[in-house]
């Protein structure tokens, strides 16, 4: 789950990280009444779930109220890469003589929390890595005793060198930033930019955090911090339904059990030349209202011209997954052609099921994946 700025600043102070003050408003009348709260010059910055926000006009300096307004009224309402801007983020403006980035991601290759950290703030942190990428400095972090003070104390003096205190600073935020992505279950958490002001103290003035959504049964506060309207519908309803759901951009509707097979077959589309139209697992279900709210998230998308069902029988009987699939297309009122792979448990007895029925059905995957990409056309 990706969270807006202020959200993540939020976790940030509960976790010691020195952030500035700031208010989210929806409205250019509280905007201008939270300027003036807390004093200007202030910065209007719009709190949308995608980069280069600055870079569409979306964050602002304002000296005078005037400016607040004029603002305000700009960004509220802004499309900004498709996302519209619903809230503002009113903050102190701070003085910057240097800007850092820091962040803690997921190190697949280590299978560890890796921070990240460059002198390079505040810009495209991937531009950075693409062209620079001497320009960023990685350290490995042991789960079992966290960054140690040597560590983070090392990686500031590699971003201020020769500069003690500034490197204590961002040895000491470093920390707390790790223990704010343990704590809080994050996938990623960065501070982009960590600022020094002339008179050399540190902020966090921007935030970006992701939260593992297997992890929110633990944090039960943090959902109301889901912005259910920056999320795509079909992303949403399958949430709700329990299902696992990725949309694409193809025209072959993929409902398997299994995220494996689901990967499987979305790879064996694209090698015969198909594009996929999303990732859907229904799991080990065969329940027919789990597989009615799969239909219907697939239909959703216009571009969708056939749906592959291919599904393995391990625990889950084919005959029961059979008849789940019968009783839901019998409900609904599909206008895409639809074909159906079984194999393992009472895979016969489901392929019997499904011959006294108008639906397609292949005997393998490649067949399965060729007849759903000709139906496709």
């Amino acid at each position: 789950m990706n969270i807006h700025e202020y959200q993540g600043k939020e976790i940030f102070t509960e976790f010691g990280l020195p952030v500035p003050g700031g208010t989210a408003v929806k409205t250019v009348d509280d905007a201008v009444k939270s300027a003036q709260e807390y004093g200007l010059p202030v910065m209007v910055k719009s709190q949308v779930l995608i980069g280069g926000r600055g870079k569409a006009g979306g964050v602002k300096f304002c000296e005078t109220i005037e400016d607040v307004k004029e603002n305000a009224t700009n960004i509220l309402g802004m499309d900004i890469k498709g996302h519209t801007v619903r809230t503002v983020l009113i903050t102190p403006a701070v003085d910057i003589d240097s800007e850092f980035y820091l962040g803690m991601l997921i190190d697949r290759n280590t299978k560890r929390v890796m921070l990240m950290a460059s002198a390079e703030g505040g810009i495209d942190i991937e531009t950075v890595a693409k062209n620079t990428p001497e320009l960023i400095f990685k350290q490995i972090i042991d789960p079992r005793f966290g960054l140690l003070d040597h560590e983070a104390m090392d990686m500031g003096m590699r971003l201020v060198p020769g500069d003690i205190k500034r490197a204590r600073q961002l040895a000491s935020a470093m920390q707390k930033l790790y223990v704010a992505f343990i704590e809080s279950d994050a996938s990623m958490a960065e501070i982009n930019p960590w600022i020094f002001t002339p008179e050399g103290v540190g902020h966090a003035i921007d935030a970006k955090v992701s939260v593992d959504d297997n992890a929110m049964y633990r944090h039960p506060d943090y959902e109301a911090m889901r912005d259910l309207e920056a999320e795509d519908p079909s992303e949403r309803a399958a949430r709700e339904a329990g299902l696992s759901f990725v949309k694409l951009s193809g025209n072959v509707g993929c409902l398997v059990n299994g995220a494996g097979l689901a990967m499987a077959t979305m790879d064996l589309v694209k090698y015969y030349g198909g594009q996929p139209a999303n990732f859907l697992d229904i799991g080990g279900s065969s329940n027919p209202e789990k597989v009615v709210s799969a239909l219907n998230i697939i239909l959703a998308d216009k571009e969708v011209k056939a749906i592959l069902f291919n599904i393995f029988g391990g625990i889950t009987r084919c005959d029961d997954v059979a008849n789940g699939i019968i009783a839901a297309t019998n409900s609904m009122d599909i206008n895409v052609p639809i074909v159906v792979r079984l194999t393992g448990t009472n895979e016969a007895e489901g392929r019997a099921l499904l011959a006294k029925t108008d639906l397609l059905t292949a005997d393998n995957m490649d067949d399965v994946v060729k007849k759903a990409i000709e139906l496709a056309g």
